[in-house]
């Protein structure tokens, strides 16, 4: 191979790595599910991509999350109902994926398992059991369609209304909580089962706006493994096929 072959090469994978690190950090960017803390909207294995631009840009979306502005630039304010992507305000650097419920300035409460905003009851439905077996079930739930203030319809899974405490917090029966200025309140749509707002010394507590990455768009692909790693010809058995290219609402 030539020298001009060589420099060729080379230009053409500086070009594909630039561009591919562009689409990544201010276009779309892939998301694996790692936990069942939002089911049954995402289950384990799911496989999506989040929108990077839609809230416009802050110091995360870039790699390393380098220090070089504050706040967001561009894109509109995040709504109430988004699931959203986001870096653990913890400090931990995990990126995490919860559905917001309070926007800054509200105030948000779990009373007897219900959601309260702005001291308004939050109504849902009930939809029937649910059997969660996506992350070492089966777990055996209540699955309720829950309509925000702003009209957004989504699915929850509960367990129980009775109180039920996790260091030092009792997930069904909550403080007031007021959500502060530029910040957001999260909840897990499996709210049995979702380290969320509720726990202000946990990995989530207040989402700061700069923390988002972005709104989870579709997911992709999803598989429900089950079987050891090698065991590969179960591979397209554990694929949820009716999972591919849906959209997450």
């Amino acid at each position: 191979m030539s020298a001009k072959e060589i420099f060729e090469t080379v230009k053409t994978l500086v070009i594909a790595g630039l561009a591919a690190m562009f689409i990544h950090s201010f276009l779309f960017a892939p998301f694996w599910i790692p936990s069942g803390s939002m089911v049954p909207t995402l289950l384990v294995g799911d496989y999506l991509f989040i929108n990077k631009f839609a809230y416009g840009f802050s110091r995360y979306s870039l790699p390393f999350a380098p220090d070089l502005w504050s706040g967001r630039i561009g894109g509109h304010a995040p709504r109430r109902g988004d699931v959203v992507v986001f870096v653990s305000p913890s400090g931990s650097g995990e990126v995490l994926v919860k559905r917001i419920v309070g926007l800054p300035g509200d105030t948000v409460q779990i009373s007897n398992g219900l959601l309260y905003i702005n001291g308004a009851l939050v109504p849902r439905a009930e939809e029937g059991s649910y059997v969660d077996d996506s992350d070492g079930g089966p777990v055996v739930g209540e699955r309720f369609a829950e309509t925000l203030p702003n009209g957004r319809v989504h699915d929850i899974l509960k367990l129980s209304d009775a109180p039920e405490v996790y260091g030092g917090v009792d997930a069904n029966n909550t403080p007031v909580y007021t959500v502060p200025p530029g910040d957001y309140f999260m909840l897990g749509d499996n709210r049995d089962n979702s380290e969320d707002s509720r726990f202000l010394d946990g990995p989530v507590g207040f989402v700061p706006a700069a923390n988002l990455l972005g709104p989870a768009v579709m997911v992709l692909g999803s598989m429900d493994v089950q079987a050891p790693g090698w065991a590969f010809w179960e591979w397209p058995f554990e694929l949820r096929y009716n999972r591919f290219f849906t959209w997450v609402r």
